[in-house]
């Protein structure tokens, strides 16, 4: 019965004046004992049939969590299918080269969770005889495992009886409480925490995770709640007062930044092959420290003030390879968004004017045909322009 006030009590999150008539103690006598079985109850009832959800092999649902991460789960189904043909066990992760990693993961974004399964997989074969630890605190201290990741697999894949919180966990808990401070605070964000460790299963901590989580995903969604079909609409604070599309409080958007970038498909001379010349391309690699780090990209960069498209896409070839370029017609621009900021990538064809390209700021660089262009992995905005070589004249 004490659960909720001792929970914002000592994270100082709600004063009286806050709270109101509306205490969330009355959420302990109304359906809070029991909430844990209503979850499990809907998720019985029936649930997508993702095919990470048909398997226990604690690796397979490390890969799924790392794509869950950023991504959609209907999307992720068809890169996880494609990633586990590829690599079936942490064995197969470590003894890929990193190009093949990255290539395989071509066209889910956020290239960093591909670099840190590859990282962590070698180390689990260093330090823990090829097998996932089913301690939340050691699966930490592997890359790109967080606090909620870890949750996840120690719960899914180890029956550990620990929460987790994502997106959807805090949407669903917040309004639950109706809770009417900013969730982004540190403060917040501990208070649930232990509200979502006080609620976890006894008995199904795996089930009853995944179930929360796809609560969020379907029904209690952001914009759109369906609180008629909802397993707790009857105990939920938000619901009653009429405030679910207030929950979870957030601070306001900022503006996101945009930014001209330019790319250069610098062509150089054909290669003889067996069916004629075959016209060759060169592409560098993006520094594993950088964003997209590891990816193949067309040499390039952001425009700065005052230059125009030409001059920055001249001086940034300068810069990344000491090498000077013409630069001739546009071939395509595309728009792109990422999580902070927005970008135009104009992409120019380009030939050479003297000297030779070496690596400055750049991992590494490759003369290639258009055909040999489907090896390398490449972030969708490059994907976009060799779509675009394909279908240009030259």
């Amino acid at each position: 019965m004490i659960l909720l006030q001792w929970v914002f009590t000592e994270c100082r999150l709600m004063d009286e004046k806050s709270l109101g008539k509306r205490n969330p103690l009355v959420l302990a006598a109304d359906g809070l004992a029991d909430l844990p079985g209503r979850v499990l109850a809907w998720w019985d009832a029936g649930h997508e049939p993702f095919p990470w959800r048909q398997t226990t092999d604690p690796y397979a649902i490390w890969v799924s969590e790392i794509m869950l991460q950023q991504t959609r789960a209907p999307t992720v189904v068809r890169y996880y299918e494609r990633w586990m043909a590829q690599f079936p066990t942490v064995t197969d992760l470590a003894e890929a080269s990193l190009t093949a990693v990255l290539k395989t993961w071509e066209g889910m974004g956020y290239y960093a969770r591909a670099r840190n399964l590859h990282r962590a997989a070698l180390q689990l074969i260093e330090r823990y005889g090829r097998h996932l630890p089913a301690d939340p605190q050691q699966l930490q201290s592997l890359p790109g495992i967080g606090r909620y990741t870890a949750g996840a697999i120690a719960s899914i894949a180890f029956g550990q009886r620990v929460a987790v919180l994502d997106g959807n966990v805090v949407r669903v808990l917040a309004r639950l409480i109706d809770l009417e401070v900013d969730v982004t605070r540190a403060a917040t964000r501990e208070g649930l925490w232990a509200l979502a460790s006080a609620l976890v299963s006894a008995t199904r901590p795996g089930e009853y995770n995944q179930a929360l989580m796809e609560l969020g995903r379907t029904v209690c969604r952001p914009a759109r709640p369906d609180c008629v079909c909802c397993p707790l609409e009857s105990c939920c604070l938000a619901r009653a007062q009429g405030s679910q599309l207030e929950r979870p409080v957030r601070p306001a958007r900022k503006r996101t930044a945009h930014h001209n970038v330019t790319a250069a498909v610098i062509w150089g001379d054909p290669r003889p092959g067996v069916n004629g010349d075959q016209p060759i391309v060169l592409i560098a690699r993006r520094p594993a420290n950088a964003m997209l780090g590891g990816m193949w990209k067309f040499p390039g960069g952001k425009q700065r003030e005052g230059e125009s498209l030409a001059e920055c896409l001249q001086r940034e070839i300068r810069e990344e390879l000491d090498f000077k370029v013409s630069v001739d017609c546009h071939l395509v621009t595309i728009e792109h968004a990422y999580t902070h900021f927005r970008i135009s990538l104009h992409a120019f064809h380009c030939h050479p004017v003297n000297g030779e390209p070496r690596p400055v700021q750049v991992a590494d660089l490759r003369w290639v045909t258009l055909a040999e262009l489907a090896e390398y992995p490449f972030p969708v905005t490059d994907q976009k322009i060799i779509a675009a070589l394909a279908q240009s004249d030259r």
